[in-house]
């Protein structure tokens, strides 16, 4: 019984045909067993005198047919993508592959990714502002989790775990404003941590979204519908009443942390300008790259000399040359991982759930860092806080609703 190959991606320059099919002899693979049918073209039977395969698989599952030519053609066919065996494995009562534990369960692994995601977010905030207890120098301790990050992907790219995507000139170009915003978020997020409770900082970043509609409409042309401004004004009443009566408010942290903000909505919008075919893996590693080498001048040249005279002597005095090391390693592991395991995260899941999730992490984070810092916050802070986070959360859902809405009838417009 002959056994049917498959595939949608094969190209022959001959008429442009497409190859629907190949017989094989189940018991014997050889040139003088081929039949070849199209679904464009008819041919006569015919014996091909060349057509190369791999080492057969044991499972008799996948073959690849490298190239194909017949007597009297001068032209070869070629095919492009992996040839699916199915009559041969149900003839033999294989059926379907099993299922992956990840193709069953496509919630509960999501959910572990979401989790993941949140865990590794509230310790590297604890870390950091524990660190920043006893080493005050936001600009080199972000630095040290670039560093860190940078040095992981190099080791990734070494074991070819992604393999690392070629850049060129081009997109060196297009990633470099995307790779500034990103340092100038990050430093100016860690001035307002190392100033400001973890809390206090996460809620004046609240305020992104407002920033992002401005320059959207302002600076992009974008027309922003009126619900969406309305769902904006909750967040800048929170803030500003968290602002008023928050105990550890000084104007380095709230300055700062709302340059960060800028920053980061001009990340967004060079980053759909810097759309490419790269994975999000590598995109963020070359990213990284860049930001590091953004960051290590205005580090050395703010902090280097304090750095030298007595932060590294004071900080080891303080909790040991070991622990120091130690501290700085870590934080600078889980800001990158974080980071990966969050852009990994949302490439999961719609933009509904995206808009969710976002906000439950910076509502775990502010949490977490009151419960473990033990700050004390006044009840119009707290009553603030919350306003800010549910405008955010309302903010996101009118957003991610509206996105899945043009994304249908873009699908509907093309069909």
């Amino acid at each position: 019984m002959a056994s049917t190959f498959t595939t949608s991606s094969i190209n022959s320059p001959i008429n442009a045909s497409r190859l629907s099919s190949l017989r094989l002899s189940r018991n014997r693979i050889s040139p003088s067993n081929v039949l070849v049918k199209t679904s464009s073209l008819s041919l006569p039977a015919t014996k091909a005198t060349r057509f190369s395969f791999p080492s057969f698989p044991e499972n008799g599952k996948f073959l690849v047919a490298k190239t194909l030519s017949f007597p009297g053609w001068t032209q070869q066919i070629r095919l492009t993508s992996s040839v699916v065996v199915k009559a041969a494995a149900d003839a033999e009562g294989h059926g379907e592959p099993a299922k992956s534990f990840g193709e069953r369960f496509p919630a509960l692994v999501t959910g572990f990714f979401f989790f993941t995601w949140y865990f590794l977010n509230v310790i590297f905030n604890i870390l950091n502002k524990k660190v920043y207890n006893y080493f005050p120098y936001p600009y080199f301790v972000s630095v040290v989790h670039l560093l860190v990050g940078v040095v992981y992907c190099l080791v990734s790219w070494g074991v070819d775990l992604p393999k690392r995507a070629p850049i060129d000139k081009e997109l060196l170009v297009l990633l470099t404003p995307v790779a500034f915003c990103h340092a100038l978020g990050h430093v100016m997020s860690n001035v307002s941590f190392a100033a400001v409770a973890v809390s206090f900082t996460h809620t004046v970043k609240a305020l992104e979204p407002f920033f992002s509609a401005a320059a959207s409409q302002f600076f992009l042309g974008h027309q922003i519908p009126l619900s969406l401004w309305l769902s904006l004004a909750p967040v800048v009443i929170g803030v500003s009443m968290a602002s008023l009566t928050e105990l550890s408010f000084n104007w380095t942290g709230f300055i700062s942390a709302m340059i960060s903000n800028i920053a980061f909505t001009y990340r967004s919008i060079y980053s759909k300008k810097a759309m490419t075919g790269m994975d999000s893996t590598n995109v963020y590693a070359y990213i990284s790259i860049i930001a590091l080498l953004v960051c290590i001048p205005p580090a050395v040249l703010i902090e280097g000399p304090q750095l030298m005279q007595h932060g590294f002597r004071d900080a080891i005095a303080k909790v040991g040359l070991v622990k120091f090391l130690s501290d700085l390693f870590w934080i600078g592991m889980f800001y990158h991982l974080y980071n990966q395991v969050a852009t990994n995260t949302l490439e999961r899941v719609a933009p509904l759930t995206h808009a969710v999730g976002n906000v439950l992490k910076r509502v775990f984070v502010i949490g977490f860092s009151i419960v473990v810092f033990g700050n004390k916050i006044s009840t119009q802070t707290g009553i603030g806080t919350a306003i800010a986070i549910a405008g955010v959360a309302i903010y996101s859902l009118i957003k991610a609703s509206m996105e899945e809405q043009k994304r249908k009838a873009d699908i509907a417009h093309a069909s």
